[in-house]
């Protein structure tokens, strides 16, 4: 497949508007002052579906064939790619059937049965889920639609970062960095590649979660690294096994570096958001904050762009992040 361009997030931009909430620039003066920076963030919770990975489904899902909408789209996913494949296959009139892990949260699975999409557990870690998704689509004719590697997928992932580069722009604002949650990818490279266009000086930086930082490892030893086995798994959205092959060949380019956080730094990035936004936000989308409030880069003195990537949190997992005797923070 080609690589996507500037010019696919611009056109993934126009081609999704209709259907996606363009989410708010936030600002936070508690940010601020504890990382003595002027803090940009993208709260992609507030998307439908919970989470920013409605646009890269949508954009890939809205230039599929009439046929192929009419057969159906398959994929692979630990809850919000998989709640937004279902609903952009619904919102076309698509059936859809999601590969989910046997452990994702509850609260992922549920969301995506509700749009109507069929779900089929596996386990993630004795099953290829990819393997399992490719059977699917060459047994039944419908199309795969991948998590991240993918260009329309990213493509559409793009659309978050050009959007707040936008906001920054009418606000007077130029980005020095844009910190950005990352899994397989997908994100991080279609932010960076809005930026190349949209605000060349701005430097791109992916963060994970420490054990799963394939990507900033990836881009140390320049080719793709896996991860190993026995990470934490409070990160559920950003557990992919290694990097894609385009968003790698994308994000070596482009990107600053890499960023990994640990459990602590990213529950109480939680409780921030909670306290201090009134956002509820998944451990796996509040990897950028913490990265800053944690002082993992740099803030001071500049303006730092952070997408919150996704607020789908377990009541139980949320609890962790809270203050007070039964909560971590």
């Amino acid at each position: 497949m080609d690589l996507p361009t500037p010019d696919d997030v611009a056109a993934a931009r126009a081609r999704i508007a209709p259907h996606v909430v363009r989410t708010p620039m936030l600002r936070c003066a508690a940010l601020d002052a504890a990382t003595g920076g002027t803090i940009l963030l993208k709260p992609e919770p507030l998307q439908r579906t919970g989470s920013f990975k409605l646009r890269g489904a949508t954009n890939a899902i809205r230039q599929l064939s009439a046929g192929q909408q009419r057969r159906g789209v398959v994929t692979h996913s630990s809850g919000n790619h998989g709640q937004a494949v279902a609903c952009a296959a619904a919102a076309v009139g698509a059936p859809a059937t999601v590969f989910m892990p046997a452990d994702a949260p509850a609260i992922k699975r549920a969301s995506t049965e509700d749009w109507g999409a069929t779900v089929r557990t596996y386990d993630r870690l004795r099953d290829e889920r990819e393997a399992l998704s490719r059977a699917h689509a060459e047994a039944t004719g419908q199309t795969l639609v991948p998590p991240f590697d993918h260009p329309h997928v990213i493509a559409g992932q793009g659309t978050a970062a050009l959007e707040l580069a936008e906001d920054a722009r009418e606000a007077g604002l130029a980005m020095d960095a844009l910190l950005v949650c990352t899994g397989g990818g997908g994100l991080v490279a279609g932010s960076a590649l809005a930026m190349e266009a949209a605000s060349p000086p701005t430097r791109v930086w992916c963060v994970e979660p420490e054990g799963w930082d394939d990507t900033r490892r990836s881009l140390a030893a320049g080719e793709r690294l896996a991860n190993p086995p026995g990470g934490s798994t409070l990160c559920d959205a950003l557990l992919a096994p290694r990097p894609g092959e385009l968003t790698f060949a994308i994000n070596r380019r482009l990107l600053a570096g890499g960023i990994a956080v640990s459990e602590a730094e990213v529950l109480a990035a939680m409780a921030f958001a909670f306290r201090h936004l009134k956002i509820v936000v998944e451990p796996g989308g509040a990897v950028a904050l913490a990265a800053l409030l944690s002082g993992r880069l740099e803030a001071r003195g500049r303006v730092v762009g952070a997408v919150l990537s996704g607020g789908n949190v377990d009541p139980a997992v949320f609890q962790r992040a809270l203050p007070g005797p039964a909560g971590g923070g």
